[in-house]
């Protein structure tokens, strides 16, 4: 594992920078080292687009911010065919979905036709503009954001582009202590000291190489029957708790377990191991599931969420 090292360097120059996220700072690592996109829902204020692009720069990785709005079109997204009238052709104009990195910020304000365009990149690492279809390049990934706190004019984001996202992740205020923290480190930062620096030898190809490695952590066949048995328990609710029977619409897809899997193995690799153990599957379990489950309105008023039912599954099923 040559590149090991070297991320859990990028990881402890991100948390000089970012206090009081550790746990948005692992998932933004397992986010680049399995190539799954990842949604953060949080309120402003808590250095989302900030972790994103010091991730980015520590990487060296093209990256790009958009925000999106109720009036997005998906050209603006994706790029489009302009007339050049020197060649009397049409000239392709790239979108910012072309960089590594795209951070998606307030991804729910976007009408569904730019969501549309979102899911085959998501999906498909390619768009399709005017018939032509262009390959995105290889470490792409979309780090999305939205606010939980306003909804007027925003788009709940379809179930299918919902399950592309590797992890789900809920954002929370820092205690006191780090506020504190977070308060003299910007005052450093505006009042004469330099930012820290780190000379990272980390590229995208690395990164590439590193998601071989992270493919390479050996999961005993009683973890993988594990990550089987949390996935398969959401689609069979009543088994596990028989007042919860209708308070599924749909449990999670298949693509579930495989995200589990993956983010399982990126974690036992920031923890310097080369095996996946149960605690692995534990800590990003909730991530990994919580918007893949569909709620039904007798969840909702009994004010039952996702979070409280997969947390539930974990203290039942027994743990190998």
């Amino acid at each position: 594992m040559d590149n090991q090292a070297e991320i859990l360097k990028l990881r402890q120059h991100l948390e000089q920078l970012i206090i009081g996220q550790k746990n948005l700072l692992d998932r933004l690592l397992i986010s680049l080292l399995t190539g799954g996109h990842i949604l953060l829902e949080g309120p402003p204020g808590l250095a989302k687009t900030t972790a994103v692009n010091t991730l980015a720069s520590g990487v060296h990785a093209s990256f790009q911010r958009i925000q999106f709005t109720p009036d997005l079109m998906p050209g603006d997204l994706t790029g489009i065919d302009i007339f050049d009238p020197e060649s009397h052709q049409f000239k392709f104009v790239p979108g910012p979905v072309f960089h590594e990195i795209l951070l998606a910020d307030e991804i729910n304000r976007a009408p569904p036709k730019v969501q549309s365009a979102l899911l085959e990149a998501m999906a498909e690492h390619q768009v399709t503009v005017g018939g032509v279809t262009r390959k995105l390049p290889d470490l792409f990934v979309v780090m999305a954001t939205q606010n939980p706190l306003e909804q007027s004019g925003t788009y709940p984001l379809p179930e299918a582009q919902l399950d592309r996202f590797l992890l789900h992740i809920r954002l929370d205020y820092p205690g006191p202590e780090e506020e504190l923290e977070i308060l003299k480190l910007d005052r450093r930062l505006h009042y004469g000291e330099d930012k820290p620096q780190l000379s990272s030898p980390l590229t995208p190809q690395t990164i590439l190489a590193a998601r071989h490695e992270v493919s390479s952590i050996y999961v005993d066949e009683m973890l993988e029957k594990y990550i089987v048995q949390i996935v398969t328990a959401t689609r069979h609710l009543a088994d596990w708790h028989k007042d919860w029977e209708n308070f599924l619409v749909a449990g999670a897809s298949p693509r579930a377990s495989i995200a589990m899997l993956r983010a399982a193995s990126a974690m036992a690799y920031l923890n310097g191991r080369d095996h996946v153990i149960p605690d692995d599957i534990l800590a990003i379990a909730e991530d990994v599931l919580r918007h893949r489950l569909v709620l039904d309105y007798s969840a909702l008023a009994a004010n039952v969420s996702a979070d409280i039912i997969i947390q539930h599954l974990l203290d039942q099923i027994p743990i190998p």
